[in-house]
């Protein structure tokens, strides 16, 4: 893992790469496949109206859970745990990232130990968001004691004790996780290795060729330009896999707030706005210079499309509403026309305000190759734009401590990645709620990291969370995607397909556009290579 794990929490965790880390430890009650399907892991059978698990009204679910499911130190798993994960996320002195949607949940009940309820405050559609795929449970026994303030002293944060297929052996935050076999499992003779080893660090181009061309590991994720893939994929050790549905949203973040000014000990505050990025000329022209064309091309290659839309897949949500345009010329008529005027050194300016703008992104070869297409049209428009690298394990931190974290946004604009966790839209438009505003009362733990604040938006989502008919909730998910790119605080770039390199002899790897890498990672195994 390039971006190497900093936590081992997933009820703490901001980052994929710490969501990720933790799947090998953690479990969910049930796991999406590559078809969006549900797959019960710690759950005996996944609910359904005819099996009783789901209220017709849409006001609950029924979970019936595996017996003889066994924590790594041996204490049996209960419903107990699945009503403490609710308590856990829901206290917000807990700081959990996962409270927005928790706050759906009216209460979790145990019927009895195997047996667990889940009440909504309304009609709640997409029932599966709650405790399936990336939603882990971590055990009541060990937590317990650091619920709410405390949660960040828990010692299980960095060693973890799960009901996953590994049990923890050793863990350096942003550089190595070691593993071994869990004997308890509850899955019949899984899983298949002894040890597991996750290296973080170093680049993608050399996870790539130590997969590929040496084969001193078997797996990693990598995000490369497509013509340098093609290149170290020539390696005989192993094989490029590239994921199914386009589940990886590239964007541009538009910070709405001021980063600049410091109130009530913190930066891009809620209280502020931005000087420039909420200009109406400016947030017009910024789309019109973005080259997702070349990007594309130049970069991600096979792995990605150039769209205008946060939400790519599956069909039924995609909007027919947007358009993505590359024009210089149209950048700096709308800049002219909203009264900013170049100087003698070619760089706009509007009552006093130089048009100059601070662009960080995460250390890669691919984001600083996009980073300086972009700053090249800016420049062209009279932008001065000055980018900025931060490593990766310091930008995708879940530590509240760490000022470089993409949900502290201390730049003007920022480039990364969000990943869909569901096949349905509405976790990652959750993220853009106005309640998922990152600020120091939530500890920076919330994914609306651009602050966008917009009451139509809020509303337009809270009615699909609520519509059970699912033409109306999908067409009412499409206006929210169309609300976000036409707000302007987000400029969607390259929809990405997940791409790893793999050893040609590892085998089970069911890769899942809608859970995390590690989700069926029990079923993993090695066969001997064929001469």
């Amino acid at each position: 893992m390039v971006t190497a794990p900093t936590l081992l929490n997933p009820r703490l965790a901001v980052s994929l790469h710490d969501l990720d880390a933790a799947r090998i430890f953690y479990e969910p009650l049930a796991s999406f496949d590559k078809y969006g399907a549900l797959i019960p892991i710690l759950a005996r059978e996944v609910p359904s109206v005819e099996n009783g698990g789901i209220a017709q009204d849409g006001l609950s679910v029924t979970w019936e859970l595996k017996s003889g499911v066994k924590w790594h130190d041996g204490q049996p798993f209960t419903a107990a745990d699945v009503v403490f994960n609710w308590e856990y996320v829901a206290d917000p002195a807990t700081g959990s990232p996962g409270l927005g949607s928790f706050h759906e949940i009216e209460r979790v009940q145990a019927v009895d130990a195997h047996t667990v309820r889940v009440a909504f405050k309304r009609p709640t559609p997409f029932w599966q968001a709650f405790f399936c795929g990336s939603s882990m449970i971590i055990p009541r026994h060990v937590f317990a004691a650091y619920r709410g303030a405390r949660a960040r002293q828990a010692p299980a944060n960095l060693k973890p004790i799960g009901t996953g297929p590994y049990r923890h052996v050793e863990f350096r935050p942003g550089d190595l996780i070691r593993a071994e076999l869990n004997p308890l499992y509850h899955v019949p003779h899984r899983p298949f290795f002894d040890s597991l080893e996750v290296k973080g660090g170093g680049d993608f181009v050399s996870a790539a060729r130590a997969v590929l061309q040496t084969g001193d590991y078997d797996f990693a994720g990598i995000t490369i330009d497509d013509n340098v893939l093609k290149r170290i994929e020539r390696g005989r050790k192993g094989r490029i896999v590239f994921g199914g549905d386009a589940n990886i949203i590239d964007h541009i973040q538009v910070n709405q707030t001021d980063p600049w000014t410091e109130i009530d000990g913190e930066r891009s505050s809620v209280k502020t706005s931005h000087p420039i990025l909420t200009d109406p000329a400016v947030r017009a022209a910024l789309p019109l210079l973005i080259d997702r064309g070349t990007i594309q091309a130049e970069t991600y290659g096979r792995r990605g499309r150039a769209t205008a839309n946060m939400v790519n897949a599956p069909e039924p949500f995609v909007s027919r509403n947007t358009r993505w345009e590359f024009s210089i010329e149209k950048a700096s008529q709308v800049l002219e026309a909203g009264g900013w005027r170049a100087g003698l050194d070619g760089i706009r300016a509007k009552d006093g305000k130089r048009l100059r703008l601070i662009f960080q992104a995460p250390t890669s070869a691919t984001y600083q190759k996009i980073q300086a297409i972009i700053k090249r049209a800016c420049a062209k428009a009279g932008i001065e734009m000055e980018p900025k690298s931060i490593v990766a394990s310091s930008f995708f931190s879940s530590d509240p401590a760490n000022l470089d974290t993409y949900t502290h946004f201390y730049a003007d604009l920022q480039m990364l990645w969000y990943v869909r966790g569901t096949p349905d839209p509405g976790g990652l438009l959750r993220s853009f709620t106005s309640r998922e505003v990152p600020a120091k009362a939530n500890g920076w733990q919330r994914f609306n990291a651009p602050r966008c604040r917009n009451e139509e938006y809020d509303r337009t989502f809270e009615g699909a969370q609520t519509e059970l008919d699912p033409v109306k909730r999908a067409a009412l998910l499409i206006q929210c995607n169309d609300l976000l790119i036409q707000g302007g605080a987000v400029i969607p770039v390259v929809s990405v397909v997940g791409t790893v390199a793999m050893s040609k002899t590892l085998r089970g790897v069911e890769l899942s556009p809608w859970d995390l890498t590690a989700s069926r990672l029990a079923f993993w195994y090695r066969e001997a290579e064929r001469r």
